[in-house]
C-alpha cells in the first residue's frame, strides 16, 4: 500500500538498487569493549545470508519453482482425478464442524441459493434410516425450520412452493428387487424421473442375515442388476451412492452387534467394484460418495446409538451433496469444488493478445539488435562503460517496454492460472490464534535481527516510514490469510493499519506539495499510474471491477482530493508562509473546508451515492451493481487523511521555526516534555488496545473507528520517534517490504490467496507447512518484479516533456474508449 510516491528519479533509481542489491542488505555497527566481538560476528552472519541470497536470484528460483509445480498439477489432474471427484471421496477437519474437501473450496450454502439451485427440480433420496437422517440434513438447507417427524420405515416428501424443490425419502433399506423395480419405475416414466438421486443400503442386509458371506454376494448380485438402471438416470440426471459410514462398535444394541465396521468395509468395496466396473472414458457415471465416511471415521463416537451419525457430520455429507449438484449452476467464488471453467471474456483475449504482441515485437527488436554490428570501441573505454552504472534519468532503449510487458505478460499468465484456471488447488480459511499469533512473532523476530542505523534522524524520515509500511504490510497479510477478520480484537487493530496507510497519504502528499510547490501534470500522472498500473492489467486479465481492489480506488480518490486541495487558489506553500504567518492560517481554513466537505459527505448518503452512481464514474466505484462497498470503505477511514495532513503542516512548521531536536541521539523535545508525552502516549496506545478488544460487534467498533483511531497512530508516532535512539536505527527487513507493500498488497488477492481472497492458494498439496513457505516466496518475488516493472514503464508511459505527456493520454484516452466500445458490444445480450 504505497501511497506515497517519490519523484521518479528517486524511484527509478531506487529500484535499481534493490534489484542490483540483496534484499536484506546491512551494513557492520562499529561497537567497543565486549560486544565488539558479538556485533562482528551478527554483521558477518548477516553479510554471509546476503551475498549468497539475492533477489535476482530468488527470482530466478521461484520461476523454476513455479515451472515445476506447473507440470506437477497438471499430471496430478491427469492422472488423480477432478475437484469433483476430490469433494465426494476426500477431506479433512478445520477444527470441530469446518470441513476441508482435499484440493477445493467447499461452498456454505445458504437457504436462498439452495432454492435457486433445486427450483422445478425433483431430488430423490433412496435407501434406509442413514439416508433418511441425510435427507432430513438435505432440506434443512432448504429449509432451517424443518425437522424429523418421527416417521420411520415410510416414504416422506417435503415440497417448497416458493421455489418448486421436491425432495423425497423413499424407503428401501436393502439394495433388492423392491428398490430395482422403483428405479425401473422413473427410467420408464419420464415425467417422474428425479433430477438428483441418492442412495445406499448394506446395515439392513447385514442386520437380517447376521453378516453371513451369501449375502454379501447376493448383495454383489443384486447391485450390478440395479446399476443398469442408475446409469440410465444419471444419464442426464445425477446419482450419488452413498458409502456405508462406520458404526461404534462398543455403542450398537445387541441386535446390531453383526454390524461391524469390517462387514461394513467388505460391503464398501463390493459397492465400488460393481460401480466403478461401469466406468466410461475412465469415469463411472453413478458418484461414490465417500466423504461424508471420511468425517464420520473422526466422529462417529459422538454418536448415540452408534449407529446413526451426529448433526455435524450429517451437515457434512449434505453440504457436499450440495456443492457437487449446485456449484457448476451457481459458481460460487468460495466454491472451487465442481466447477468448469468460464471461457476467456473479450477483455481477457485482448490483454492475452496485447502481451503476445508484445513479446513478438521484443523477439524482432532483439533478434537485429543482435545482429546489428558495433562500432569498435578501445577496450579502456569500453571497461569503463560497463562498470558505469544505470541511473534513472538514463532513458532506455527502444525494446527496454517491450521487455518490461513481456516480462508482465508472464507473470499476468502466472496469475490467471492460480486463480482463473483449473490448474492449482484452492483451500478455505480457518482462524485460529495459533495461525496468526505465531507468524506474527516469527516476522517481528526478523524485524529485529535486520536493524540497521538510519542514514537522517527526523522524525518520519523516508526509512523509517518504509519500515512502517513494510511491517504494517506483513501484519495485514498475516490477518488475511489466517482469516483473523472473525476475531474482533484483531480485525480492530488491523482497521487502524489501514487508517495509518492513508495517514501517510496524508502526510507525504502534503509534505511534497508544502516542500516543492510542484503541481503540475507530470507529477499527478507519475502518481496515478505508480498506484493505478497494475490494478488496471488485473481487471482485464482477471475479470475484476475496479472497486474490488478497494484499497487502490481509495487512495486515488484521496491522492486527488489532496492535489486539488492544495493547487487551489490561494496555492500556499512554505516559502510564501515563511514572508507571512497569515498563510498558515490560510491553509487551517484549507484544511477546515476538506473537513466540512467530509462531514457533508459522511452525514449526507443520498447525496453520496446520487454523485458515485452517476456513469462513467460509477464504473470506477461499483462493485456488483452497488455503490455500497465503497460508501463503506470511504466512511470508515474518513478522517485518517485530513489527520495526516494536519500532522504534517504541525510538524513542519515547528521543524521550521526550529522547536525540534532532530540530531542523533537527541530527543525530540526537552527531557520533561519527552518523557510527558512518552508516558501519556503508552497511556493512550494501551487504552486504545483495551477498547479495541472489548468491542462485541464489529458495527460498534466501526462507529467509533473513524474518530478514534488517530489517537493509536500518534501514539504510535511519538513513541517511536521522541527517544533519540529510537530514531537512529530502523528495520531493513520492514523497509525492504514498505518498499513493495503496494504489489503486495494487490498481488496477495491472487497469487497467496485464492478464488479473489475468500480461500489459499495451494501449490504443495498435504503440507500446509510448506505451501505457505513456497507460495510465500514466489508471491514476494513476483511483487517486487511487477514493482521494477511499474518503475519501467513509467518512464515510457509518463515522460517529462508536458506535450509529449498530452499526446500519449489522449492516445490512451482514445484507446481505453475504444476496448470499452468493443468489450461493451462483445457482452451477449440478457436472454440471449
Amino acid at each position: 500500500m504505497e501511497e506515497e510516491v517519490m519523484p521518479l528519479e528517486e524511484e527509478r533509481a531506487g529500484g535499481a538498487a534493490r534489484e542490483a542489491s540483496p534484499p536484506l542488505g546491512c551494513t557492520a555497527r562499529c561497537c567497543h569493549g565486549g560486544a565488539k566481538m558479538a556485533v562482528l560476528a551478527y554483521s558477518l552472519g548477516k553479510r554471509e545470508i546476503n551475498q549468497h541470497f539475492t533477489i535476482k536470484n530468488a527470482k530466478l528460483i521461484s520461476l523454476i519453482v513455479v515451472a515445476l509445480l506447473l507440470l506437477f498439477h497438471t499430471a496430478s489432474r491427469f492422472y488423480g482425478g477432478d475437484s469433483c471427484e476430490w469433494l465426494l471421496s476426500r477431506g479433512r477437519f478445520l477444527g470441530e464442524n469446518v470441513w476441508q474437501p482435499y484440493g477445493c473450496m467447499m461452498h456454505k450454502y445458504k437457504t436462498t441459493e439452495a432454492k435457486t439451485c433445486l427450483a422445478e427440480k425433483r431430488v430423490a433420496f433412496v435407501g434406509d434410516s442413514r439416508i433418511r437422517q441425510l435427507f432430513y440434513s438435505f432440506i434443512k438447507i432448504i429449509d432451517p425450520q424443518q425437522r424429523e417427524d418421527g416417521n420411520k420405515h415410510e416414504d416422506i416428501s417435503f415440497e417448497d412452493d416458493s421455489s418448486s424443490v421436491n425432495v423425497d425419502f423413499l424407503w428401501h433399506p436393502e439394495a433388492n428387487n423392491s428398490m430395482k423395480e422403483r428405479l425401473i419405475s422413473w427410467t420408464r416414466e419420464t415425467s417422474a424421473k428425479p433430477d438428483v438421486v441418492i442412495l445406499g443400503a448394506a446395515t439392513w442386509s447385514i442386520k437380517l442375515h447376521s453378516g453371513s458371506t451369501e449375502t454379501l454376494q447376493q448383495y454383489k448380485v443384486n447391485l450390478t442388476a440395479i446399476a443398469v438402471h442408475l446409469e440410465k438416470l444419471a444419464d442426464p440426471g445425477e446419482v450419488y451412492w452413498v458409502l456405508q459410514d462406520p458404526v461404534n462398535e462398543e455403542m450398537l444394541s445387541e441386535n446390531r452387534k453383526m454390524i461391524t465396521n469390517q462387514q461394513l468395509e467388505l460391503y464398501n468395496e463390493a459397492a465400488a467394484y460393481v460401480l466403478n466396473s461401469s466406468k466410461r472414458n475412465g469415469r463411472s457415471k453413478v458418484k461414490l460418495l465417500a466423504a461424508s465416511r471420511q468425517a464420520a471415521l473422526e466422529t462417529i463416537t459422538q454418536s448415540v446409538d452408534g449407529l446413526h451419525l451426529p448433526e455435524g457430520t450429517l451437515s457434512v455429507g449434505s453440504m457436499v451433496l450440495m456443492n457437487s449438484v449446485c456449484n457448476k449452476l451457481l459458481r460460487p467464488i468460495d466454491g472451487s469444488c465442481c466447477q468448469t471453467l468460464r471461457p476467456p471474456n473479450f477483455l481477457q483475449k485482448l490483454a492475452a493478445c496485447f502481451f503476445l504482441g508484445s513479446a513478438l515485437v521484443f523477439l524482432v527488436l532483439h533478434i537485429l539488435g543482435s545482429n546489428r554490428h558495433r562500432r569498435p570501441v578501445p577496450p579502456d573505454v569500453e571497461s569503463l562503460e560497463e562498470k558505469k552504472p544505470a541511473t534513472a534519468t538514463t532513458p532506455l532503449g527502444p525494446k527496454a517496454p517491450f521487455q518490461a510487458l513481456c516480462r508482465m505478460g508472464v507473470i499476468m499468465g502466472y496469475f490467471y492460472l492460480c486463480d482463473r484456471a483449473d490448474v492449482f488447488m484452492k483451500e478455505q480459511k480457518f482462524y485460529t490464534h495459533y495461525t496468526f499469533f505465531i507468524p506474527l512473532i516469527y516476522i517481528f523476530v526478523l524485524g529485529v535481527f535486520y536493524s540497521e542505523n538510519s542514514k537522517e534522524t527526523k522524525l518520519l524520515n523516508r526509512e523509517q516510514t518504509d519500515e512502517w509500511k513494510g511491517w504494517m504490510q506483513l501484519v495485514i497479510l498475516i490477518y488475511h490469510i489466517s482469516g483473523a477478520s472473525a476475531f474482533i480484537p484483531v480485525y480492530m487493530h488491523v482497521r487502524v493499519l489501514v487508517a495509518a496507510y492513508l495517514f501517510q497519504t496524508g502526510y507525504g502528499h502534503f509534505s511534497f506539495f508544502w516542500l516543492k510547490g510542484d503541481f503540475g501534470l507530470y507529477r499527478v500522472c507519475q502518481v496515478l499510474f505508480r498506484l493505478n498500473f497494475l490494478v488496471l492489467v488485473l481487471c482485464m486479465v482477471m475479470d475484476r471491477p475496479y472497486q474490488f481492489y478497494y484499497f487502490v480506488p481509495l487512495v486515488t480518490f484521496w491522492f486527488v482530493v489532496i492535489y486539488a486541495t492544495m493547487a487551489m487558489w490561494p496555492q500556499i506553500l512554505q516559502k510564501k508562509a515563511n514572508s507571512s504567518g497569515i498563510w498558515h492560517l490560510g491553509v487551517l481554513a484549507k484544511l477546515l473546508g476538506l473537513l466540512l466537505f467530509i462531514c457533508f459527505f459522511a452525514f449526507s448518503q443520498g447525496v453520496f451515492v446520487s454523485i458515485f452512481s452517476v456513469w462513467p464514474i460509477s464504473k470506477l466505484f461499483e462493485l456488483n451493481g452497488s455503490i455500497h462497498e465503497w460508501w463503506f470503505r470511504w466512511k470508515l477511514d474518513r478522517f485518517a487523511v485530513i489527520h495526516g495532513m494536519l500532522f504534517a503542516f504541525i510538524y513542519l512548521v515547528l521543524q521550521k521555526r526550529q522547536v525540534l531536536s532532530e540530531g542523533k541521539g537527541e530527543n525530540l523535545f526537552s527531557a520533561k516534555i519527552s518523557n510527558l508525552l512518552l508516558f501519556l502516549s503508552v497511556v493512550f496506545f494501551i487504552t486504545y488496545s483495551i477498547w479495541a478488544s472489548s468491542c462485541k460487534t464489529k458495527t460498534e467498533c466501526n462507529e467509533m473507528h473513524p474518530y478514534i483511531s488517530v489517537v493509536q497512530i500518534l501514539a504510535f508516532i511519538l513513541i517511536r520517534n521522541i527517544p533519540g535512539y529510537a530514531r537512529s536505527i530502523y528495520s531493513s527487513f520492514f523497509a525492504w517490504f514498505g518498499k513493495i507493500s503496494l504489489e503486495l498488497f494487490i498481488c496477495q488477492y491472487h497469487i497467496w490467496l485464492a478464488a479473489d481472497t475468500k480461500g489459499i492458494l495451494v501449490l504443495i498439496p498435504g503440507n500446509p507447512s510448506l505451501n505457505i513457505m513456497v507460495s510465500t516466496f514466489i508471491f514476494v518475488c513476483v511483487a517486487h518484479e511487477i514493482s521494477l516493472i511499474t518503475n519501467d514503464l513509467a518512464q515510457v508511459v509518463i515522460p517529462k516533456d508536458s506535450m509529449a505527456l498530452l499526446k500519449r493520454l489522449g492516445a490512451l484516452g482514445l484507446i481505453s474508449l475504444v476496448v470499452l466500445v468493443l468489450a461493451r458490444a462483445s457482452q451477449p445480450t440478457p436472454g440471449a
